[in-house]
């Protein structure tokens, strides 16, 4: 699956999974000691971030990161990040992009499980346990920090601690959904294949221009690089496909495709398929009996297509395969049902 997106061999497997701190799932920066030269905020943005040479403002150089002042007391300085799902966390990537002279030297991670959101006051000044699940651990320059942590609890909240000043571009925060299936009635219609409640895309066999996950996100694509996007392909009769894993195993009742702002790559047409496995490894090998969920069916450009009568009832699935002809670009894919 050669494409421009595809991760670097050398990262490790679980930045294949979710990354549960991401301001498009719904993560959220509530506090930070210090953000003098570039805002906290930054910190679970997309991308790794940008450096524009000449752009400055009135604090001092613009940098696309979280940055605080150089520090001339004792301590050091730290954030608390709310994980847009409880997540149970399997590693992180402390990326120092561009921060280079002025990046922090070490790094720990805390975590803690809140059943409620406390005010930022009783947050930063409560009398919280909070667990150490990354040790003071050493920072690079203008890179990519992984590190694994064996942590097995669900977490909702992290405090990254920075030794003692600096910036950090991107934390990334890579993990598994934790949801109470308990408390979900199979009467309910929900996403199953939503992001935020666990769902995840697999595979595809292109994702040139943007990100297969895109598929799955919350809201509606901000513009054409929030989606999925393959490259154009001079094949006769290509098709690109691309294979969720659904949050639970379920019934599929309605499904709503998004091609905002695909205006002239949208794909011509796609397909719909379904299937239920207890390997992921045949789902990824081809190894299973696809049955279909939707025929084939023209698409138009920038559109939200829904369907009802055209989805086809199949009792239980857990993954589906989106297949479009011959290529282009989708933004959102809805697959709406109750939970088997």
């Amino acid at each position: 699956m050669a494409n421009s997106l595809e991760k670097n061999n050398n990262d490790p497997s679980f930045t294949q999974l979710t990354d549960l701190a991401a301001e498009r799932l719904g993560g959220k920066v509530r506090y930070a000691t210090d953000d003098f030269f570039a805002e906290k905020e930054n910190l679970i943005k997309p991308g790794r971030g940008i450096f524009i040479p000449d752009k400055y403002t009135e604090r001092g150089k613009w940098m696309d990161g979280w940055e605080s002042r150089r520090k001339r007391t004792p301590g050091h300085d730290w954030a608390i990040i709310r994980l847009a799902v409880p997540g149970i966390i399997h590693g992180f990537d402390i990326d120092t992009n561009h921060f280079l002279g002025n990046h922090p030297p070490f790094a720990s991670v805390e975590a803690i499980q809140l059943d409620t959101e406390p005010d930022i006051f009783d947050l930063r000044e409560g009398d919280f346990t909070w667990t150490e699940i990354l040790p003071k651990s050493p920072l690079n320059p203008g890179s990519q920090n992984f590190y694994p942590t064996k942590s097995e609890s669900s977490w909702t909240h992290l405090k990254l601690h920075i030794y003692p000043d600096g910036g950090v571009a991107r934390f990334r925060v890579y993990g598994e959904v934790s949801k109470d299936w308990s408390t979900v009635s199979k009467d309910t219609i929900i996403d199953l294949a939503s992001a935020r409640l666990g769902g995840k895309a697999i595979l595809c066999n292109d994702m040139f221009f943007s990100a297969m996950g895109n598929l799955i996100m919350p809201g509606r694509g901000v513009n054409m690089g929030d989606g999925w996007e393959t490259k154009r392909n001079r094949t006769p009769n290509n098709r690109d496909w691309v294979i969720l894993k659904l949050a639970h195993p379920g019934h599929i009742k309605r499904v709503l495709l998004d091609t905002c702002h695909f205006k002239g790559n949208y794909p011509d047409s796609f397909t719909l398929e379904a299937c239920f496995a207890t390997n992921e490894e045949d789902v990824k090998k081809d190894q299973v009996s696809w049955q279909s969920l939707i025929a084939r069916t023209k698409l138009q450009a920038n559109h939200e297509h829904y369907f009802v009568d055209e989805v086809q009832e199949i009792d239980k699935v857990n993954y589906v395969r989106l297949n479009i002809f011959p290529d282009g670009g989708v933004s959102r894919l809805r697959l709406f049902g109750h939970i088997h």
